[in-house]
């Protein structure tokens, strides 16, 4: 199938030592043999794949660059198709030169992950595979580019594969049952079905649960400071990202919205927010500052409620602590530098995660920060065994999770083995759509947007 062909720049827009022009498709050689010339006369075309050239690129009788030309033939390129990379000077304007001279011989500007896509739709790797890719570029710390290395290294595929393996063989017993209902087979014995059900069922929901993990590694923790005006969270929230993100004042009201920052406490990430103070106010702009924190509030992963060690609980205390009953909370008790007048056995009875500072002293914050560590630690994560690393991978686990739930109930209820059928195939559909198999055309494109252009 015949293919245009697509040129970038890989590498980013800016002054550097090398830069790299892409280009893939089958005229990818005519239109190099155009425009390089080799200082020993190599020929792009006639060069074998995985060698190099050192030579000019040539336009319009001018030579824009000297350069290094690397030849990848298909099928053994990133894409799978012909290939040519050109490693010139890293200047800005001299790339931009390159990459026009490709195009006006005939290439075509390659869109967002295009090369990517190309990889996937000739089966160089899946889908989960090829996601992983962007997580490569963007990863900015260790757990993160482990994590991204694992996916794009197939450890999820190889999870899926396990999965589909199994639904597969179950749906092959029950094809052959309905051919042959007649006949004794012993696969098919209801007790050995519904354990079959149950253990792959048991897989994919331990599949599922690795979101959560991927979640964390790949955007941090959702995470609020919230109290009363004037209880500390602004210097708390200074202290934990280490410089002045918040104004300090000794009034009440001074912050009036969120404040946001992503910090970094060892190998987790919070993406950290300073709220106004939650309490009744007839201020029209500070109001909508306490409804902006109550909402921070409600769709945290991580609470870090601030409390003041120098004054006992009053009824917009106990407001907040029904509030954040059931969240993923730390009790903050700040200000310890100060006489205590707070009953704190009243946290102790409600809450596990405690802990006493002095904001302004900088005093506990390093038992906090472990603390937060210890929550949201990755040490037990074996990357190795695959983590589901978006929403659309999550959502395809979940339909097939749930898909074999009704399966698993209807086996229970000693339905027939046609209904059987019917709910593994909409599991086995799911999972399919996972790897990236029998998606529709939009989505494929729509996961490749997020990509850079030359990726």
């Amino acid at each position: 199938m015949k293919s245009s062909t697509i040129a970038a720049i890989s590498t980013a827009m800016m002054n550097g030592g090398i830069s790299v022009v892409r280009m893939s498709g089958d005229k990818v050689f005519d239109i190099a043999d155009k425009i390089f010339q080799s200082v020993n006369d190599k020929i792009p075309s006639k060069m074998k794949g995985y060698t190099c050239a050192f030579g000019h690129i040539v336009f319009g009788g001018e030579i824009l660059d000297e350069c290094v030309l690397t030849v990848f033939r298909s099928p053994k390129s990133y894409t799978g198709e012909d290939m040519v990379e050109i490693s010139c000077h890293g200047g800005v304007y001299v790339t931009q030169q390159v990459l026009r001279a490709c195009l006006m011989s005939g290439a075509e500007l390659a869109l967002a992950g295009e090369f990517t896509k190309r990889a996937f739709l000739n089966g160089k790797m899946d889908l989960t595979r090829a996601e992983a890719v962007i997580d490569i570029i963007s990863a900015d710390s260790e757990n993160e580019l482990k994590y991204a290395n694992s996916l794009h290294e197939g450890a999820l595929s190889r999870r899926i594969d396990t999965i589909s393996t199994e639904l597969t063989k179950i749906l092959g017993d029950l094809a052959a049952w309905a051919d042959f209902p007649e006949e004794d087979l012993p696969e098919l014995d209801d007790n050995m079905l519904k354990k079959r059900l149950s253990d792959v069922l048991d897989d994919i929901s331990q599949l599922v649960s690795t979101y959560d993990y991927g979640k964390i590694i790949r955007n941090g923790v959702d995470t609020v400071i919230v109290g009363k005006p004037n209880v500390g969270k602004s210097t708390l929230m200074n202290n934990l990202s280490g410089f002045e993100r918040s104004i300090v004042s000794e009034f009440a009201g001074t912050t009036r919205d969120a404040v946001e920052e992503s910090i970094r406490l060892g190998n987790v990430t919070l993406r950290l927010s300073d709220t106004a103070g939650m309490h009744s106010t007839d201020d029209y702009v500070e109001g909508v500052g306490v409804k902006i924190a109550e909402k921070k509030l409600e769709n945290a992963e991580l609470v870090l409620a601030v409390f003041d060690y120098s004054r006992p609980l009053d009824d917009e205390d106990n407001e907040l602590l029904y509030k954040i009953m059931n969240k993923n909370t730390i009790i903050v008790i700040n200000k310890t530098d100060c006489e205590c007048r707070l009953d704190i056995d009243i946290f102790k009875d409600k809450f596990e995660n405690i802990v006493e500072i002095s904001a302004s002293n900088n005093e506990g914050i390093n038992a906090l920060t472990e603390l937060i560590e210890k929550m949201f630690s990755m040490g037990k994560v074996n990357f190795s065994n695959g983590i589901i690393a978006n929403q659309r991978q999550w959502i395809c686990a979940v339909n097939a999770k749930n898909a074999l739930e009704n399966a698993k109930i209807a086996s229970d209820d000693n339905m027939t083995y046609d209904i059987l059928t019917v709910l593994i195939e909409e599991a086995a559909g799911e999972i399919a759509k996972l790897k990236g198999e029998s998606l529709s055309e939009n989505v494929v494109n729509e996961v490749f947007s997020r990509f850079c252009v030359g990726k």
